[in-house]
């Protein structure tokens, strides 16, 4: 088995050599768009899933097919350290540049142009880290009052418009949306509801953990009606042997039928852990087809590489607390488990826990699937944890 000629790729947000199972979610934003891009009712889009589900490469896929028809896209990540306008303003800068070169939007572009210029100087003092670079000056007035709320409904009507002018739709793509704060997710729902009352060509496609969904909820009472919320979960069996026997058999490989239910029972469907088996399997096997034992000699080696780079890279960022927090849930299993039950396995009170938990719900390490629940947003972690902190020390 040629190692230069392994397809699989396992890496955040790199692309499978085959998108399988996804076919339905990418037909209902394409359909979103197209009613976007004639100016029809359409909801706005927020994938919800788990670490490891592929939400990033759907993310990026459904970009490239926008603007392979025509629409305008914007692709943005929302770190935890950087506000919503600072990441916002340059990406829409390019996009109303692009739009300007349209003889039709030109005039609307432009004016969207010094809406930015008013609106980054404006909320320079309250979001220092706004840095966009300016083609024309402010026009008085226009968006430049420097409340985030009214100032981006200004903006985006004016973008809008400009798309609609080009008989196009301005598609605003968001990766990790729950790090944006809920004031700035606030004023950016006020936005879009603006623009959808003016029947303008604005859609959002964002991607986000389950704990998105909450976090919308409280920042406008609204957003449910606004929002559509598909839940990206694992792949089906059948999605999983396409993702995996497809890239082989172009390669002139094989692999047998028994290799692949192992695949599926071990990674559970989740795509990266998918990638992760098939990369190594390819490389343990000595030639085709790849059987059921190259799976199994192969598995030790996957666990050893998710654990220094898909778990581990999550841990480190952990606090002794906030690790020996999710130990306990561990202890318990896969969850999700009451916040009862964890401060028993902890011997405290659930309402000393209180600030870890939310400290871990922050960085994205848990969400809170029902009232007093708590799970991993992590597949399998349970799993890491007992291998990164085996026996009982941890209770100490």
């Amino acid at each position: 088995m040629d190692p230069i000629r392994n397809p699989f790729a396992p890496s955040a947000g790199t692309p499978p050599p085959e998108l399988a199972g996804r076919d339905e979610q990418r037909e209902f934003i394409r359909i979103a768009l197209e009613r976007t891009r004639l100016s029809y009712p359409t909801k706005s889009i927020l994938m919800i899933g788990l670490r490891g589900v592929g939400k990033t490469v759907l993310l990026d896929r459904m970009r490239d097919d926008a603007e392979a028809s025509g629409i305008q896209t914007l692709r943005i990540e929302a770190p935890e350290d950087r506000s919503l306008p600072a990441i916002l303003a340059p990406q829409l800068r390019l996009a109303l540049l692009v739009l300007s070169k349209n003889e039709k939007a030109k005039e609307w572009a432009q004016r969207g142009l010094r809406a930015l210029a008013g609106f980054a100087k404006s909320l320079k003092v309250k979001y220092q880290d706004i840095e966009v670079g300016f083609d024309f000056e402010p026009e008085a007035g226009l968006a430049d009052n420097g409340d985030l709320e009214h100032d981006l409904q200004a903006l985006l009507e004016t973008a809008g418009i400009a798309a609609q002018k080009a008989e196009t739709a301005l598609a605003i793509f968001i990766d990790e949306l729950q790090y944006v704060q809920e004031e700035e997710l606030a004023a950016l729902i006020t936005a879009l509801h603006r623009a959808s009352q003016r029947r303008l060509p604005v859609i959002l496609i964002g991607a986000g953990l389950p704990q998105l969904t909450g976090r919308m909820g409280r920042a406008k009472s609204y957003a449910e009606r606004l929002f559509n919320f598909p839940n990206i979960g694992p792949l089906s069996p059948e999605a999983v042997k396409l993702a995996i026997s497809k890239p082989a058999h172009e390669q002139n490989v094989d692999i047998t039928e028994d290799a692949l239910d192992s695949i599926i029972s071990r990674t559970h469907g989740y795509p990266y852990f998918v990638q992760e088996w098939g990369k190594h399997s390819w490389d343990i096997a000595i030639s085709s087809p790849i059987t059921k034992a190259d799976v199994e000699n192969a598995s030790d080696i996957a666990v050893a590489a998710l654990d220094e780079s898909f778990f581990r890279v999550r841990f480190d960022r952990l606090t002794p607390a906030e690790k020996k927090y999710l130990r306990a849930m561990a202890e318990l299993g896969a969850g999700p488990h009451r916040s009862g039950d964890i401060a028993t396995a902890l011997d405290r009170e659930v309402s000393s826990l209180g600030p870890t938990r939310s400290s871990l719900i922050t960085k994205g390490m848990i969400w809170s699937p029902n009232h007093g629940d708590t799970s991993f947003t992590v597949p399998l972690f349970d799993e890491f944890m007992h291998r990164i902190m085996p026996g009982d020390d941890w209770k100490q």
